[in-house]
């Protein structure tokens, strides 16, 4: 079955593209590339092979892609339990690429790519920047980090093999890449969405109208992001924001990406397979139920993950896209079941307070969740940046501003907070993925 691993270095061409194949083809491809990767990760990683092994499963026993709820979940610890190298399925002269979580709270995430994997990665990348509008002679900034981190080499050899001129710039000095941004004529940009905000806010301070500019695409992912988030990026820079969704253990940056339509992001599904089990039983959900995401990989040889739960909570779209995709969609996700708190018995997320801060004007996307208490009786403050125009000393208008937020937020998590309204520019900015909660509570 070796054939079927290796179809990914070809030369891209959008109207051939795997994302436009006949159902019935592409879901016999998906049976049997799933059939040669659990073979593949029963012969080579224990983990698997004692977990399918307790449930009675051989790789035979696959018949049909349904077959899959039969196979064990892996999650986030089995990466940690196993570093570094004991969920990889190829020798080590075969991996040519590691690369590794920041492992701020323990053991990194390691993962590992053949040759071959490497071949996928830059094929689903360039089918992200193709569903973007992008092509040959784009100028491409790419601001996400380079390093361990997947987010900055996977784009850059997406980009590349795409056709596109690529500027490395990685993530931070944000003057620079500002001034770049302008002198180079980029065309689009890659980064997280907070960081683009602040590169939003930035701009005018060096004397740069982002508007003016030839920058006309942004590839934003890496942390959750709302809708009212992209109509506000859109507005001020004039700019089409396309959502992009990847993770580490499945491949990095390029497993899904929105097309111009903007209704869902398409799953690369003929490298990974995509299912939503219910958060609580973990059972399969039918399409357009919401559940947690889970991923299988098809076509990895280095490190196989068998339907991997990625803490995502999304939908799967029954229908099929505008844009002609046969490829599935998940709807886009605006939280994770592990960012989740809980404020007297509520599960609250903080994408629903961004999205009451920005349902109201004169606020600003940046914002700190404050969560504080004892023994149950927490409280949350919601610090918000608000526009220099309405942050003034005129003590009704900013107590009639605070009123508002407050009540849009707890219209959407039927919660009174606290709002405090701050300046301009006093709330921290991230390069990376932005830290919106700090947990003061005592336990």
């Amino acid at each position: 079955m070796a054939e079927y691993w290796h179809d990914a270095g070809c030369a891209f061409h959008p109207a051939s593209a795997p994302d436009y194949l006949p159902l019935e083809q592409l879901r016999m491809l998906q049976l049997h590339r799933l059939q040669a990767m659990v073979s593949r990760a029963y012969e080579n990683v224990p983990l698997f092979r004692s977990r399918m092994e307790e449930r009675g499963l051989k790789p035979e026993h696959l018949q049909s892609l349904s077959d899959i709820a039969k196979l064990p979940f892996t999650v986030k610890t089995d990466l940690r339990d196993t570093y570094p190298f004991g969920l990889f399925a190829s020798p080590m002269s075969e991996v040519v690429r590691v690369h590794a979580s920041s492992g701020t709270t323990g053991k990194p995430i390691v993962v590992a790519y053949t040759k071959e994997d490497l071949d996928v990665w830059a094929s689903v990348m360039i089918r992200c920047f193709a569903a973007s509008g992008l092509d040959r002679g784009d100028i491409i900034q790419n601001a996400y980090g380079y390093g361990l981190f997947t987010g900055g080499l996977g784009a850059h050899y997406g980009a590349e093999a795409l056709g596109a001129t690529v500027i490395p710039i990685s993530g931070g000095n944000t003057d620079r890449q500002l001034m770049i941004m302008k002198d180079f004529g980029v065309t689009a940009i890659c980064c997280t969405p907070s960081y683009f905000v602040h590169l939003i806010d930035r701009a005018p301070q060096l004397g740069i109208n982002l508007k003016e500019l030839p920058l006309r695409v942004g590839v934003f992912g890496a942390e959750p992001w709302t809708e009212q988030m992209r109509q506000r990026v859109q507005e001020e820079s004039r700019i089409e924001a396309y959502d992009i969704y990847g993770l580490s253990e499945i491949i990095g940056p390029g497993v899904g990406n929105e097309c111009w339509a903007h209704s869902g992001l398409h799953i690369f599904e003929d490298h990974f397979y995509p299912e939503v089990v219910d958060i609580n039983t973990l059972e399969p959900v039918p399409d357009g139920a919401e559940g947690e995401l889970v991923l299988t990989t098809l076509s990895k040889k280095a490190m196989p993950m068998i339907r991997y739960r990625t803490r995502d909570i999304t939908t799967l779209v029954p229908e099929q896209c505008k844009c002609g995709r046969t490829i599935r969609r998940i709807s886009r996700i605006g939280r994770r079941s592990d960012d989740m708190f809980i404020i007297r018995g509520v599960n609250v997320y903080p994408s629903q307070i961004e999205a009451g801060i920005l349902a109201v004007e004169g606020t600003l996307p940046h914002y700190i969740i404050i969560l504080t208490g004892e023994m149950g009786l927490d409280e949350v403050e919601v610090q918000v940046e608000v526009t220099p125009e309405f942050f003034s000393d005129k003590v009704g208008a900013m107590e009639q501003l605070q009123k508002r937020i407050g009540q849009a937020i707890e219209r959407i998590i039927n919660i009174r907070v606290k709002v405090r309204l701050v300046e301009p520019h006093t709330i921290q900015r991230s390069e990376g993925k932005a830290k919106r909660v700090i947990d003061q509570r005592k336990k």
